[in-house]
């Protein structure tokens, strides 16, 4: 859902997401995150830096996007990034450009970037029951128990806002996310649960819920998403 920021180079990120929102008639997100998994970095053979470098380089990241968005072409001198002529084409149908998501629940550094720089938030609030596939190495923040979501996403976005205000920014401008797994099946949930897991998040002030289907393969649990959950969830406000 988000890209790991170390795995591409800033600019050439920036293409990626430009091009893919003109294939798409301008329906793309830049969503994004300092990446947390370093096994897979290792185990891919890319440099997994520590986590105040990772922030660090994500903020940059944000800075050379907006920066490129807005068709400057002049030289980007960053820390860890330096662009001679960062010439941005295709320009996105998008505008003034796609929105920039970030990832992740980090009260001092990640809801301070969004508040920065990002059109969108994304909070992790955990499952009711994992599925057995998804990996076990997620770390603590992205496990956070269901059953205290309410707790979880209000204290959240209460950061978020302070963090608006602080660097003059209207919060009521972020879009605000989260994304839970779910496993619809008879012994575990059903429609019923992922309605009212809806309208209580939307009650908190959560625009989308975006989620991680255990068993998407089956075409069930699509059909029960996309003919009972859609059609009772899209108007909630």
């Amino acid at each position: 859902m988000v890209t790991c920021n170390i795995f591409r180079y800033p600019a050439l990120l920036v293409k990626i997401v430009s091009t893919i929102d003109v294939l798409s008639g301008g329906r793309t997100y830049l969503g994004i995150g300092t990446g947390w998994f370093g096994r897979e970095a290792k185990g891919l053979g890319i440099n997994f830096p520590p986590w105040q470098e990772r922030f660090d380089r994500l903020e940059e990241t944000l800075k050379i996007a907006r920066h490129m968005w807005r068709g400057d072409t002049a030289p980007f001198e960053g820390k860890y990034y330096r662009l001679h002529e960062p010439i941005s084409n295709p320009k996105p149908l998008s505008q003034p450009h796609p929105p920039i998501l970030i990832g992740g629940s980090g009260e001092k550094k990640i809801l301070r970037l969004v508040a920065k720089y990002a059109d969108a938030c994304n909070f992790p609030i955990g499952a009711r029951s994992r599925a057995s596939s998804q990996i076990k190495e997620l770390p603590a923040v992205f496990t956070e128990s269901y059953e205290n979501r309410s707790d979880f996403v209000r204290k959240k976005l209460e950061i978020l806002k302070q963090h608006c205000d602080d660097v003059g920014r209207l919060y009521e401008d972020i879009e605000k996310t989260v994304i839970t797994s779910v496993k619809l099946t008879p012994d575990l949930q059903n429609m019923n649960e992922i309605v009212d897991l809806c309208q209580e998040l939307a009650g908190l002030g959560v625009h989308h819920v975006i989620f991680n289907v255990a068993n998407v393969p089956e075409i069930e649990p699509i059909r029960i998403l996309g003919h009972d959950v859609i059609p009772q969830v899209q108007s909630i406000t």
